[in-house]
């Protein structure tokens, strides 16, 4: 199947782009990654009547550090992130082990983290990292510059706070301190599906009590998801040694955050291969699976710094 007719032009500013956009009352779509939006151009589920390739705007492209925040171009490509050194301290750790599931290295080699935001998939594993960490979303339209936080930027799926005539310029991340530990565990019925289930997780510790703790759950609702109940649930709470084996005692604290995150945090949508039973299990497993994975990084980290003080 071939896409429908459509035009196609070739901005080389931001400015352009938005004028472009803003010019014209037709359906148009923004091409940067296009690993989704091609696919569903040749499937005809979308037919824009003009395309804007931002793929020659300068400076898209960049990675950058100011302020204690992370600003990620709409032209970086998911690929930029398998090493944990291309972005400083745990963030880029998190990153990292997150990466490698989306999709294959041709996939990553060309999409983008900001498409995701825009394409604004429940499945995608940025848009459930942006929305734990309080990540902004930078907009550019005609009436100018706008930054939308991540909690009020989902709307649904595939709908957001974007108008058609804005463009994502890029999206920021704070820092994650040294002292935090990260962990990602994603749950699929094979490599190339996407996730039935992942979690996020960030946990900061301070003389053994979880001071901070963050998670973000893929595909466990319309739309990715902050499970604040289990956040707050593990608040003040000790960690105690660690816990091997495959499967955390019941009453251990991130089993019991897995409890709430999938009954209290989670809204999830029965699938095919996944009905909303299996998924809240899969979702109290793997955010408990997840937490200790966060809290045995941290206690490396930890390790590390002390070693290094030395």
């Amino acid at each position: 199947m071939k896409p429908a007719a459509f035009d196609y032009v070739v901005p080389r500013t931001v400015a352009e782009a938005v004028e472009v956009l803003g010019a014209t009352g037709r359906k148009a779509q923004v091409l940067a990654g296009g690993q989704s939006l091609i696919l569903e151009m040749h499937l005809q589920r979308i037919r824009p009547e003009l395309v804007v390739d931002i793929n020659r705007i300068a400076g898209l492209d960049q990675l950058s550090v100011d302020d204690n925040t992370l600003r990620v171009g709409a032209l970086v490509r998911h690929g930029a992130f398998e090493s944990a050194r291309a972005v400083p301290g745990p963030l880029g750790a998190l990153f990292a082990r997150a990466v490698v599931n989306i999709a294959h290295p041709p996939i990553r080699s060309r999409g983008t983290m900001v498409g995701s935001f825009a394409w604004a998939h429940p499945a995608s594993e940025w848009c459930a990292i942006g929305t734990a960490l309080d990540a902004d979303i930078e907009l550019h339209g005609q009436a100018g510059r706008r930054v939308v936080a991540a909690g009020d930027y989902f709307h649904g799926p595939y709908r957001t706070a974007r108008r058609p005539q804005e463009l994502i310029t890029a999206v920021r991340f704070p820092l994650l301190g040294d002292d935090t530990g990260v962990g990602f565990i994603e749950h699929r019925r094979t490599h190339f599906c996407f996730a039935q289930v992942a979690v996020a997780a960030a946990l900061t510790v301070r003389d053994g009590v979880i001071s901070e703790a963050r998670i973000g759950l893929v595909n466990c609702a319309d739309r990715p998801l902050r499970a604040r109940a289990a956040e707050q649930a593990l608040i003040g709470t000790e960690v105690g040694a660690p816990v091997g084996g495959y499967r955390l005692p019941d009453g251990h604290p991130f089993a019991r955050a897995g409890r709430i995150a999938a009954t209290q945090d989670a809204a999830p949508l029965a699938e095919p291969f996944a009905d909303v039973e299996y998924k809240r299990h899969a979702i109290a497993v793997l955010v408990g699976r997840t937490l200790r994975q966060a809290a045995n990084d941290q206690r490396s980290r930890l390790a590390q710094l002390k070693g290094d003080h030395k």
